[in-house]
């Protein structure tokens, strides 16, 4: 019989990725609004606070384990940002592009040598709303960020994060490939390692 966990986030493209995955692990994943859970607010400092008050959230609501992730992008130039604040960079109701238009306009004039980023992504995975030792697992994926948008693939800073092992933009990658060297993708796997051995 699979266990049952709650994915706090409303996102399909994610619920269908955490689903695939750890199916083969015995896990059945179980998208927060079949629950009617309402997004926590992310009042943390670090990717690691925001995806704890999002997975204990989902735990609270449903008496189910849960699995949050949060994720964004650093920017070396910019001391880090937008890192937490990825998704509303651009303000309140921002968008891909509003967000992607606002990096290129805090890099003018940043020379391509400088303008080192990575994304990254921390899972943390809790078994009930009180656990203590939540299983946080965090991958990382080293890049630059581009002069100008290439490609049409992903979401979010693809289009302007330039993969250097791959000679392109993520937005450039196909869908496997940017699942398999991802910074999620990364996370994905130390996470599904933990879950093998908690439940073998």
């Amino acid at each position: 019989m699979p266990q049952q966990v709650v994915l706090a986030s409303s996102n399909p493209g994610k619920l269908k990725e955490f689903q695939q995955l750890l199916a083969d692990v015995g896990f059945d994943v179980l998208p927060q609004g079949q629950f009617d859970v309402t997004d926590a607010e992310e009042t943390g400092l670090s990717f690691v606070e925001n995806a704890i008050i999002k997975a204990r959230n989902a735990c609270v609501a449903t008496g189910l384990p849960a699995l949050a992730d949060d994720s964004g992008i650093e920017v070396d130039a910019l001391e880090g940002r937008p890192g937490i604040y990825s998704a509303r960079f651009a303000g309140p109701g921002a968008t891909n592009e509003s967000n992607n238009a606002k990096l290129l306009e805090q890099l003018q004039g940043v020379a391509p040598a400088a303008r080192t980023a990575r994304y990254q992504c921390v899972l943390v995975y809790m078994r009930h709303a009180n656990d203590p030792t939540p299983i946080i697992c965090q991958g990382s994926w080293e890049g630059r960020i581009l002069e100008a948008p290439q490609g049409d693939g992903g979401f979010g800073y693809d289009p302007l994060f330039y993969v250097p092992s791959h000679e392109c933009a993520a937005a450039e990658l196909s869908k496997d490939e940017k699942g398999r060297i991802s910074h999620r993708a990364k996370a994905l796997q130390a996470l599904l390692q933990n879950l093998s051995e908690t439940s073998s």
